[in-house]
């Protein structure tokens, strides 16, 4: 196809192609040329105009095909406009000519639709360039009209109007023709013909006049007659039409007379009341009392209004809805549209459809409010209306039946709108509330006494829809009800009312998350008092009986937690509202009259009800003793169905089956198991049955694939809730079924009567049970179908029919699910005998449900032979029939056999299959068979699967040639053909990437069928396409132009077809996903609108038009995906496009103006005059300019703010810059020229968006604006500002932050909302911000009032939520204080930031400290309680906690669960400031005075405690707290309250007494380091370890202290003479065994164990196949290993003092190899400045353990010498096996000298180690590098010094010469360097050590072998001038060692000098001139006074 691709067509290509894949190509050069022409030349396309005319000349006479020719007409059009236009009058003629051919054949049909199309879209480009040509054009077409078929009058229609919008007003002659023959296409047979006509007239109606002056009243009775008989798209047509000329005659373009709005609205209602008949015939239908309005024209005019209003738009709906409303209903209480129940409710839903979509869509919330005090103004006037004849006694003005029937319809109507108006305003409608004069909940509650039940049940669910917005006035409206029932209880009207207002009421419940007060479960007392008293008057029993079973069925909807407090009572009911035994319902049956027996079976039919919604709400109370106790009653109630009523109690006789089947469906069938009879199955098979209830039953059990062959009734339509009319599929009302307003809808319930919905709760019943039965019973039922079906025939069998097979295939259903139970293949036959049958049915939904229950048969059957059989059944019928419809039904059942097969698994059949398929597919004479074909064969492709691959070829040839060919007005072909290419698409998968010739003509097939699709006129057809290319791009990206695509679905989306919008909004999300920034660029290009605004894409890129259509649409499945695609363009774009976003955020947001309104009313309660002007300030915030956005709703607003948290979080992960100002600023200057973004340069506009958002009026936007503001404190907190150093970025928005707070701490904010602005000030507070207490002081005192308001609410608790909201604010409030305190602890001890101090905040918090202290101590017990096992229930206090009540425990639970962690945090902090001493003044302000020191005790023991015990309470809560948590396996926990655990337990250990209280308890001990070891192993968060370590060390040192302890009382009371008998303390006693989960010191060791192999894993042999010391190269460690490493040692350096001798004896060796061997891993590293750090640590550790009193104690001291030797040899071998150069030697070095002066002689006294030990020394000092030289000298200087004499000896007489040469021999070769000198220094300290050490005998002849290589290290004058800094150094330290050693050896030193004149004058050389050097200089320093120097050399030493 690629050379279809230029400007000519190639012919020579073309021709050698065959006639379909000629036709393909024909259509890809089309495509290609209609792009090519406005991009291409004018100049080459006017040199290649004539040939291009002739070429598409050629293609106009080849019979082109309907996308053909629409794209022929487009390009020739097109080449005219851009090229030549003169030569056009030549085409029009040849098309002229065409039209008026004689030729009528078939073969010419094509070319002459070809050239009408041609006409048009020429006239349509070139307009009045052809001159007066059009009135030959249109004549011809006119005339042609006359003898067309209905192709051709439907494309004559399309031609003229684009004939009439190319011309404009210069087509005025013309107009009365086009008018003439348009009216009668109008009312045309074909649908299409209807719709291109009505489309015709709505361009005409732009200049024709008439239309809407004179020939108004006839356009409107012409739409009328248009609207009978249409089908969907017509009627959206011709309301269009209707509504654009009602509101040109309203709103007209010219000077001419006005239409009044009323007059307009008087033709609608004279439609509506009398249809599109005329006078003389609905004269006559008003005198014989029918109607013959059908409820297409009513749902017709219904949708015209919509279009009326719309036109005049939103401005205009505003100023005049109240004329609206006033005309609207009186359509509801015309009498001849209440003739009957049917038309009321569909009159009903037509008017709701109208105030919906105009007051509920067009206006904004301030004008919703208007609108809604409006309606409730019109509820007063027609109350009033319905009062004034009760309260006058004459005759005259009695109330009369037909009163009150006019008035309910527009009641009804006016309660359902104001409730949909309150909902959908949510908290914004409390202004509605607040204000007197509208009164609207008097209003509505007055409406509850009225005559009418309907509108009775109306009111309660406006009251319902009040609560749902207002979460706050339910518990009041509750109780308003409440007592008003029982002050009327003598009314019917008022216990009718006010129990279905009561009920509505607990159903809202549901919707609104902080509940109601636990009391409101009361309701039940309310209603047994009905039920008792319903006896007591027969007038009033009937409605104290539905009454009373309405509030309980209501109380169920509470859920399990209230009704498990009534549950007894409520099963007394239901057993006193049945007969005893099934013996006392047979003497029953003998007594009672008709009344008697209505109230009997209204009050079980309530009872069942009541137990229906308990199974429904409340799953766990359900067990097996409830359904024992309720086995009577039902087993009673199931033999009720067997007595026979008469006609006057018919209807509740229904009703009580209805309710028993829907009881007995949610029960478990063995409980009536055996007790089935034959009501079930007539209830089946009765005639009276209602067609629309069973189609109703239907929809279930047809598969959603198959929805799709049945029309716009099932599909997604923006008039779905008004088409149900049609089709009688939503007749029902809320009256038919009170019981449903307590559902949990959010849409008002329409239930049908009880006759309908007998049959659909029959059918589900018989499901259940099918299952459960034995086989011979099953095949007799299936008989007993099979032959009431046979005996009924025509319209008498379809009802019986569809109950039977809905019935069945609910049964096949539960049988698939079963797969125990086996079916007999008796039942399988006759079950496909009755599918059989029904697959011919002529109601399509009816063959949709039989071909689905045809699969699952096969799926129950699951025998081949079966299926095969069933199958060719199938084929056979297809051969024979003639039928359409069996061709239909077996058609789908050859794509359905196999769904739940796995798919199908035969070649053979499979070719079968598509042999038939291809060919009823290609059956141009019934388009419907054509249809389900199709439908039937994407099917087959996608069962299929891979097997499909053979025939791809085929079918994509077939799909394309009936793509090409079919006719446009059959849109349901055109739909199937796209399902199969999307099946096509998706068989082929991923190989449609790959390469090769096949492949993409396969590909092009795809895309030439989108693109055939794309230009069809129906909807659901461009659609499809949109689909198939997101598939294809999907498996194929590459090879889809998404730039061509984007446009295109920018378009769809403001398409006024839902299903259009959510294809383009689907495809879009997938796009976004991998290319977001192409699709915002792509869709800037187009400059459509976003209905109904006027903001365009260009102007706010897509994301404001995704913002618009997000708040327009109600979908949800359709908003869903608009915020997935702004949340893939947030991701992707939001950094390049900051300005932009963020720009977008604040317009949206910036929509409502009440914000500063509000607050500035708070402003004037403020405290001080300071803080009023701080806070005015804030709101300059508020942008002036315009918002291009208008009346958003608040979800599309908070969405908004959602928005911006994560235009934060995505830069967070980004550029630095973004949050430091500084660094931002020098950025942009920088580079200027790219316009970098961050984030931190619009921090203003982030505080005003939060601030909008926070304080706003609405609760869901209040908490993202504080949620907002959160994350905004979180990520700026540590922002500095760099213009003012010492300072950060958000102390500018401190007035901000307070006045964006405040709002939320007002009496009437809900408590979700002051617990999120708790978390806020928390959070402010916490971050550092402020620098001034005084500052800080206004947030303080939020939380403070708080703090007072919480224990205010302990003494009256909250009337309006549920307890557990008191509960979640609480301990909100109190998570709050302790997240301050623990910020005034991390401040006090690091001490940063330039917030304030720990003091300042001390100050804040030690005031509250008390009461806090008091309040977190009962919330953590509350806590410990809640989360004990479920066996431990029955601990909990059978009164509540502390702050929860005992019917709150689970919906308490999770907030204890989110606040606990910082509570027990500050409360530990407490306890340590306290150090365990104060004791608690007094109880904490509580209703129940429940605290830490009372668990499990009564009051008056734990009063009666002493202070040791209460403080023993308090530990042992925080210890259970943190042992239960962490060593609890929720892989979820976060680390912050791992963290705070841990901290806690540091802070108890810190404290003596605590510590001591741990150490006395070994079990204690051992199982938190169990816990803690655990820890360790499952986390690996660094520092989660190091503080398990610390704390681990912690328990060690107390466990030292408590050993300490202990033996130094021993030694008190025993005495010092009789130490020898003491006993051993410590672990290990006199055995020295350790058990393993007993002993402390094995679990510690375990820890350290544990984190040292993690670290350096080195140390396991396991791990590394070897032993230290021979294993690879260690890998580097990090920081915080070595922290943690560290910690480690400390803590093995502690353990051997934990244990007795025998014990540390155990222990020691465990303990040194790991020593040993993290000092060998640290050595063998590369040095560093962390493992210098660590390797001081190590050897620290080595010394502790070498000098412990274990090592000298008499019992273990020879073990221990054993064990050190040992370990010395250890570390010596691992040195002499090392052989690498990068052992740090000098490390290993000191750890033998620690090892030589720590050690006992016993361990280093031994010749061979000390011999290694010399070699090592020895070998140190030979080194080449003088710092391990150095360090050398300095070890034998300490062991000289420090060593015993049989330790330092040896080392003496071996290293003394040796250090002596090496020190003469420094002489010879220069010091070179700085660290030669120092080793040369370092080697004479040590030979002045050994001088020193030396007996006094030998200390002469050691000074006299210093002192002379002193003297040699000094330099002659001349060699002084030139010496190295080296050399001088030497020189310099040298003589200053002579200066200090001489006089103490002054004797020997006159000697030397005696016997040496070189040395004595080089000596005096150095001195002569150390002196003149000193003169100099101080010379040099005091020029004008000579003083003496500090230190006078001596030199004469003789």
């Amino acid at each position: 196809m690629e050379k279809a691709h230029s400007l000519l067509l190639n012919e020579e290509v073309c021709g050698q192609l065959g006639e379909h894949q000629k036709a393909q190509f024909i259509f890809e050069w089309l495509s290609f040329l209609k792009k090519l022409l406005p991009a291409a030349d004018r100049a080459d396309i006017k040199h290649n105009q004539k040939r291009l005319v002739e070429q598409l000349m050629v293609v106009l006479i080849g019979s082109p095909g309907p996308p053909t020719r629409q794209l022929l007409a487009q390009c020739l059009s097109l080449l005219y406009r851009l090229g030549d236009p003169f030569s056009a009058s030549l085409a029009v003629d040849k098309c002229n000519d065409i039209i008026l051919s004689k030729d009528d054949s078939p073969s010419f049909l094509p070319t002459r639709l070809a050239a009408i199309t041609c006409l048009g879209a020429i006239y349509e480009q070139l307009g009045r360039l052809l001159g007066n040509t059009f009135t030959v054009a249109v004549g011809n077409l006119l005339k042609m009209m006359k003898n067309a078929e209905s192709q051709g009058r439907y494309e004559i229609m399309l031609s003229i109007e684009k004939i009439l919008r190319g011309l404009g007003v210069s087509a005025v002659p013309c107009h009365r023709d086009i008018y003439k023959a348009a009216r009668f296409c109008l009312t045309d047979r074909s649908m299409s013909v209807r719709c291109a006509a009505a489309r015709c007239l709505l361009e005409l109606q732009r200049e024709a006049v008439f239309l809407w002056t004179s020939e108004l009243e006839n356009v409107a009775t012409l739409c009328f007659r248009a609207f009978e008989g249409s089908n969907y798209n017509v009627r959206v047509m011709v309301s269009k039409f209707l509504g654009t000329v009602l509101a040109a005659a309203i709103v007209p373009r010219q000077s001419v007379k006005r239409t009044s709005f009323a007059e307009a609205m008087e033709l609608l209602s004279g439609g509506f009341l009398r249809g599109g008949a005329s006078f003389l015939r609905a004269s006559g239908d008003m005198l014989k009392g029918t109607s013959s309005v059908s409820k297409d024209i009513r749902v017709g005019i219904s949708q015209a209004c919509v279009v009326l209003v719309s036109c005049l738009g939103s401005e205009w709906l505003e100023a005049n809805f109240p004329a609206l409303v006033a005309q609207v209903l009186e359509l509801a209480s015309h009498p001849r549209t209440t003739q009957t129940a049917s038309d009321s409710a569909c009159s009903r839903r037509c008017v709701s459809f109208i105030l919906r979509a105009t007051l509920g869509t067009m206006l904004g919330p301030k004008a919703q409010v208007a609108a809604a005090k409006e309606l409730c103004s019109l509820v007063g006037k027609q109350k009033k209306a319905l009062d004034a004849p009760v309260s006058d006694c004459s005759m005259e003005t009695r109330l009369n039946v037909a009163d009150v029937a006019a008035s309910q319809h527009t009641l009804v109507c006016v309660l359902q709108e104001l409730g949909s108006l309150v909902q959908g305003l949510g908290s914004s409608a409390d202004s509605l509330l607040q204000e007197p004069s509208a009164g609207a909940l008097d209003t509505v509650t007055s409406v509850l006494l009225h005559p009418s039940a309907s509108v009775r049940l109306a009111a309660a669910w406006c009251l319902r829809c009040f609560a749902v917005a207002l979460p706050a006035h339910l518990s009041m409206l509750v109780d308003r009800c409440g007592e008003r029932l029982n002050a009327l209880r003598g009314s019917s009207e008022a216990v009718a009312g006010y129990s279905a207002a009561i009920a509505a009421l607990l159903g809202a419940v549901q919707h609104c998350p902080l509940g109601v007060p636990h009391a409101k479960g009361k309701v039940r007392i309310l209603a047994e008092e009905l039920l008792r008293s319903a006896t007591q008057n027969s007038r009033l029993s009937i409605h104290r009986t539905q009454g009373g079973w309405l509030l309980l069925s209501a109380l169920m909807t509470l859920g399990g937690a209230v009704v498990v407090h009534h549950l007894p009572r409520v099963l007394l009911l239901w057993k006193c509202a049945f007969p005893l035994s099934v013996q006392e319902l047979h003497t029953e049956r003998s007594r009672g009259d008709a009344f008697t027996w209505h109230v009997a079976l209204e009050a079980r039919a309530g009872a069942l009800c009541a137990m229906k919604s308990f199974f429904l709400y409340c799953r766990d109370l359900v067990n097996e003793e409830v359904i024992d106790r309720l086995h009577t009653p039902l087993a009673c109630a199931v033999a009720l169905l067997t007595q026979s009523y008469g006609n006057q109690i018919k209807n509740v006789a229904t009703t009580f089956r209805w309710r028993l089947y829907e009881v007995l469906t949610l029960i478990p069938p063995k409980t009536y198991e055996g007790q089935f009879n034959s009501q079930l199955v007539s209830d089946l098979t009765v005639v009276e049955n209602s067609v629309s209830s069973g189609l109703m039953l239907l929809l279930p059990f047809c598969h959603p694939n198959d929805m799709s062959v049945l029309g716009p009734p099932v599909q997604d339509t923006d008039h779905l809730f008004l088409e149900e009319q049609v089709f009688n599929w939503g007749l029902g009302s809320l009256e038919c079924d009170p019981f449903t307003i307590c559902k949990k809808s959010l849409d008002v319930p329409v239930p049908l009567p009880a006759a309908c919905p007998v049959g659909i709760a029959a059918a589900q019943l018989f499901g259940v049970i099918f299952p459960h039965i034995g086989a011979s019973r099953s095949i007799q039922i299936l008989e007993q179908f099979s032959e009431c079906l046979k005996q009924l025939k025509g319209p008498r069998q379809q009802s019986p029919q569809i109950h039977v097979v809905s019935a069945f295939c609910c049964a096949l259903k539960h049988l698939g699910c079963s797969p125990n139970v086996l079916v007999s293949e008796h039942v399988c036959r006759l079950g496909l005998g009755l599918l059989l049958r029904a697959l011919e049915s002529s109601d399509d939904l009816l063959r949709c449900t039989a071909a689905e229950g045809l699969a699952r048969l096969v799926q129950v059957a699951n025998d081949s032979a079966f299926s095969v059989s069933t199958m060719q059944i199938s084929f056979e019928k297809l051969k024979t029939a003639r039928d359409a419809m069996s061709r239909m039904g077996h058609a789908l059942a050859l794509g359905t056999l196999y769904r739940y097969m796995g798919g199908i698994g035969s070649p053979q059949h499979l070719s079968a299959c598509l042999g038939i398929l291809f060919t009823l597919s290609q059956d141009s004479s019934s388009p419907e068979v054509q249809m389900w074909a199709l439908h039937s064969l994407s099917l087959v492709i996608d069962l299929a699967g891979p097997m499909y691959h053979a025939h791809v070829e085929p079918t994509f040839t077939l799909v394309l040639r009936m793509l090409l060919t079919v006719p446009p007005a059959h849109v349901e072909v055109l739909q199937s053909l796209g399902r199969c290419l999307s099946a096509l698409i998706t068989a082929l998968g991923p190989d449609l990437q790959g390469e090769g010739p096949l492949l993409s003509a396969l590909r092009t097939s795809c895309l030439v069928g989108c693109a055939v699709m794309r230009e069809s006129h129906d909807c659901l057809v461009q659609a499809q396409a949109i689909t198939s290319l997101q598939q294809l791009h999907m498996f194929a990206p590459r090879h889809v132009n998404v730039a061509n695509l984007v446009p295109c679905l920018c378009v769809n989306m403001c398409s006024s077809y839902l299903s259009l919008r959510k294809a383009a909004v689907a495809c879009l999300r997938q796009l976004t996903q991998r290319e977001a920034v192409e699709v915002s660029d792509y869709a800037v290009t187009v400059g459509c609108d976003v209905r109904p605004s006027d903001v365009t894409i260009k102007e706010r890129g897509l994301e404001g038009a995704l913002f618009i259509l997000l708040d327009q649409e109600m979908d949800p499945q359709l908003r869903q995906d608009i915020q997935e695609i702004l949340g893939h363009m947030l991701s992707s774009v939001t950094v390049a496009r900051l300005s932009h976003w963020l720009k977008l955020c604040k317009d949206v947001l910036s929509v409502s103006a009440d914000f500063a309104a509000t607050l500035r009313a708070d402003v004037n309660e403020r405290e001080d005059e300071k803080e009023q002007a701080d806070d005015d300030s804030i709101f300059t915030c508020k942008s002036e300019s315009s918002s291009p956005f208008i009346n958003l709703r608040c979800s599309t607003r908070a969405f908004a703010a959602e928005c911006v948290c994560r235009i934060i979080s995505q830069c967070e992960n980004g550029d630095p810059a973004h949050f430091h100002m500084a660094l931002a600023q020098e950025r942009r200057l920088q580079d200027s020229t790219t316009e970098q973004d961050f984030l931190v340069l619009h921090l203003a506009d982030l505080i005003c968006m939060a601030f909008m958002a926070a304080t706003d009026h609405n609760s869901q936007l209040r908490m993202s604006g504080l949620h907002t503001l959160l994350v905004i404190i979180r990520k700026f907190a540590a922002v500095p500002e760099p213009e003012f150093p010492g300072h950060v970025i958000l102390e500018q928005y401190q007035a901000n932050v307070g006045a964006a707070l405040r709002p939320a701490f007002s009496a009437d904010t809900p408590p979700d909302v002051t617990a999120k602005a708790c978390q806020v000030c928390s959070a402010w507070i916490s971050s550092g911000v402020v620098s001034d207490l005084g500052d800080l002081r206004r947030v303080h005192h939020l939380l403070t009032s708080s703090l007072i308001r919480v224990q205010a609410a302990k003494e009256v608790p909250c009337q309006q939520y549920n307890e557990s909201t008191t509960t979640m604010e609480t301990l909100a409030v109190l998570k709050a204080w302790a997240e301050v305190r623990l910020t005034k602890h991390s401040t006090v001890e690091e001490s940063v930031g330039a917030g304030l101090t720990g003091d300042g905040l001390l100050k804040l918090v030690q005031a509250d400290l008390p009461t806090l202290s008091r309040l977190w101590l009962a919330a953590l017990q509350d806590y410990a309680l809640l989360t004990l096992p479920q066996e431990y229930a029955h601990w909990l206090p059978a009164a509540g906690g502390a702050f929860y009540t005992a019917e709150t425990v689970d919906s308490a639970r999770p907030h204890y669960c989110s606040a606990w962690a910082p509570i027990l945090h500050a409360t530990a902090l407490w306890l340590k400031s306290t150090g365990f001493i104060v004791v608690d003044d007094g109880p904490a302000n509580l209703s129940r005075p429940v605290t830490p020191t009372s668990m499990g005790q009564s009051t008056s023991l734990a009063s009666i405690q002493s202070p040791e015990d209460v403080n023993t309470d308090r530990l042992h809560l925080i210890l259970g707290i943190t042992m239960e948590f962490l060593c609890s396996p929720h892989s979820d926990a976060q680390m912050e309250d791992i963290i705070s655990c841990l901290h806690a337990l540091q802070s108890l250990l810190d404290v003596p007494w605590p510590r001591s209280k741990i150490s006395n308890d070994q079990a204690l001990s051992v199982e938190l380091l169990s816990v803690l070891h655990r820890l360790i192993v499952t986390r690996e968060s660094a520092s989660i370890q190091l503080a398990v370590l610390e704390l681990v060390h912690q328990v060690v040192c107390a466990a030292q202290e408590h050993v300490k302890e202990k033996r130094h009382s021993a030694e008190v009371d025993d005495g010092a003479a009789e130490k020898e008998t003491l006993p051993e303390f410590g672990e290990g006693r006199d055995t020295g065994g350790l058990v393993p989960g007993k002993s402390l010191v094995f679990g510690a060791l375990q820890l350290c164990l544990c984190i040292l192999v993690r670290k350096l894993p080195q140390l396991s042999p396991k791990l590394m196949g070897s032993v230290p010391g021979h294993s690879m190269q260690p890998q580097p460690l990090s920081h915080s290993d070595c922290t943690l490493v560290s910690a480690a040692l400390s803590i093995l350096s502690d353990l051997p003092s934990v244990c007795s001798p025998e014990g540390s004896i155990s222990i020691l060796p465990s303990v040194l190899y790991l020593v040993i061997g993290v000092l060998w891993e640290l050595v063998r590293q590369e040095p560093e400045a962390l493992l210098s750090a660590l390797l001081s640590v190590a050897l620290q550790v080595l010394r502790v353990l070498l000098s412990s009193p274990m090592a000298h104690a008499e019992k273990s001291q020879h073990a221990w010498a054993h064990l050190l030797r040992c370990a010395l040899s250890t570390l010596l071998d691992f040195w002499d096996s090392e052989v690498h150069s990068g052992v740090n030697e000098v490390s290993l070095l000191t750890a033998v000298t620690i090892f030589l002066l720590s050690a006992s002689a016993k361990v280093t006294t031994v010749s061979s180690l000390q011999t290694r030990c010399i070699a090592k020394f020895k070998g140190c000092l030979q080194s080449k590098d003088p710092v391990v030289v150095s360090r050398t000298y300095q070890l034998l200087q300490s062991l000289f010094q420090s060593a015993a004499a049989d330790v330092s000896v040896p080392f003496v007489q071996a290293l003394g010469g040796t250090l002596v040469e090496h020190l003469q021999a420094a002489e010879k070769r220069q010091p070179r360097s700085t660290d030669e000198v120092q080793a040369v220094l370092e080697g004479v300290r040590a030979l002045e050590a050994l001088v020193s050490a030396a007996e006094e005998e030998h200390r002469a002849q050691l000074t006299a072998v210093l002192l002379p290589i002193l003297i040699s290290f000094l330099l002659d004058e001349n060699a002084l001038s030139l010496a190295s800094l080296p050399a001088l150094t030497l020189h310099k330290c040298a003589l200053q060692d002579l200066m200090r050693i001489g006089p103490q050896h002054s004797s020997i030193f006159k000697a030397i000098m005696a016997s040496s004149p070189s040395l004595k004058a080089r000596l005096q050389s150095a001195v002569k001139v150390n002196q003149e050097s000193v003169k100099a200089r101080s010379a040099l320093g005091q020029p004008h006074c000579k003083t003496s120097p500090s230190i006078q050399l001596k030199t004469n030493f003789l």
